[in-house]
């Protein structure tokens, strides 16, 4: 069982997850490292492009950091399903703010070397492997299973608010403080992160009593509880194919630069909008959690999803294009509450670290894999014919998994039938 305190004050349902202190604690936790995360994409691409002028030098910046990320996140998640969660958060992110301060001591002066910038995004990457899995099961520890739709609602919209705000951020602080004072205050948030965890008290390791499984068994049977499950299959899949195929952000350069004829400030509007959108609909799901009918209303919001990047594809209109963005937005926003409740919900608590782990690899493929896809399939067909005919995948994949997956086309979240009994595991070959 997984012990939750009591919240300290009755709260109406729209916060009802807020009314738990240590969720409190973790919504700063995650703002925290999501500011200093996203400032940094920012702060070391930029110097990095200074240093070398070669985009390509950025190509493998992103890379270096996925690499580990991606390579360890399902050996990530059986070290949350073995160990302490807690304490493997405030492990990986003492290392994230140490990786900060020593690249602020890379940057003090003098010739800056690039390798030894490169190593340092490695180990963070290092960390991202461990840490993200074990943030994600973490979650349900600290508030109760009635209470996971509504805080899947607010940790989505503080996420995106920190997504808007991190960028900006890091170049505010690149320019106001230099690189060497930038890297100071990403560490100061990656302590704020640590801190606001420290707060919050130790959780029991959800594990079955006797359960001594190896490394490769144990992961491997998270891997099996996520194949034996069409829902949470369907819901990964709508995710990795609808941003592999329909996602636009890596070519938004393109569309301001050469199709839209609007800039740097109107890419700046560009890249902003499917953040506002999904933020405003995350704060809009507090209120009013999409739980009833939640598979209709994932397929309805990834199909609106497509449309709206073909919508993008074809416009010539600054306003135009940014209401499509805006709207995709939206889509995904809704999109994303409802695939994060289901990926709690039905998933028994000793599997959510390596459960989790599984879904970081679909998300991660999606979005470094995505952004390969669309620089290739551009070079290939031209931009904006890859970006209508991706959003047209998009819709394919959806009539697809509608078809294959009648288990999540009638998906209620608001169904107790619909969640997993705490009871549930799955059953490996020895």
């Amino acid at each position: 069982m997984t012990f939750t305190p009591e919240p300290a004050t009755a709260a109406p349902a729209s916060a009802s997850a807020l009314a738990y202190p240590e969720f409190r604690w973790l919504i700063a936790s995650s703002v925290s490292s999501t500011l200093a995360s996203r400032a940094l994409a920012v702060v070391i691409g930029y110097q990095i492009y200074q240093i070398t002028r070669n985009p390509l030098a950025l190509g493998w910046l992103g890379l270096v950091e996925a690499v580990p990320a991606l390579g360890l996140a399902l050996l990530g998640g059986h070290f949350a399903d073995r160990h302490d969660r807690r304490a493997i958060l405030l492990v990986t992110r003492s290392v994230l703010i140490l990786s900060a301060l020593l690249m602020a001591v890379l940057s003090h002066g003098g010739t800056v070397n690039i390798a030894a910038l490169y190593a340092l995004v490695f180990v963070a990457g290092l960390a991202r492997g461990f840490g993200d899995p074990a943030a994600s099961a973490f979650e349900t520890q600290v508030v109760p299973m009635q209470a996971f739709v509504n805080a899947s609602s607010w940790l989505g919209s503080a996420w995106q608010g920190a997504s808007i705000v991190g960028p900006a951020l890091g170049g505010f602080a690149f320019d106001l403080l230099g690189v060497r004072g930038a890297y100071l205050l990403i560490a100061v948030f990656q302590l704020v992160a640590w801190l606001s965890v420290q707060r919050i008290a130790p959780k029991p390791v959800p594990r079955p009593e006797g359960e001594q499984e190896p490394v490769g068994q144990s992961i491997r049977a998270g891997v099996q509880f996520v194949t034996r499950d069409p829902v949470l299959v369907g819901s990964m899949a709508l995710d990795l194919f609808a941003v592999l195929f329909g996602g636009a952000v890596a070519l938004l350069p393109v569309f301001a630069s050469d199709i839209l004829h609007v800039g740097a400030r109107g890419l700046g509007f560009l890249i902003a909008a499917p953040s506002v959108g999904a933020l405003l609909v995350m704060l809009w799901a507090t209120r009013r959690p999409p739980v009833h009918r939640a598979g209709r209303t994932l397929l309805l919001n990834i199909a609106g999803f497509g449309v709206s990047i073909i919508v993008f594809a074809l416009s010539r209109n600054l306003y135009v294009s940014l209401a499509a963005l805006f709207f995709s937005g939206v889509f995904d926003g809704v999109s994303m509450v409802i695939r994060r409740a289901i990926l709690r919900l039905r998933t028994p608590a000793h599997l959510r670290g390596r459960v989790a782990s599984v879904s970081l690899l679909f998300i991660g493929s999606s979005n470094e894999i995505g952004a390969f896809e669309s620089g290739l399939a551009a070079g290939w067909l031209g931009t904006v014919r890859s970006v209508w005919l991706g959003g047209l995948v998009t819709l394919g994949v959806v009539g697809m998994v509608a078809a294959k997956v009648p288990a999540l086309r009638h998906l209620n979240l608001d169904d107790p039938e619909m969640t997993v009994k705490p009871e549930m595991t799955v059953q490996t070959e020895s």
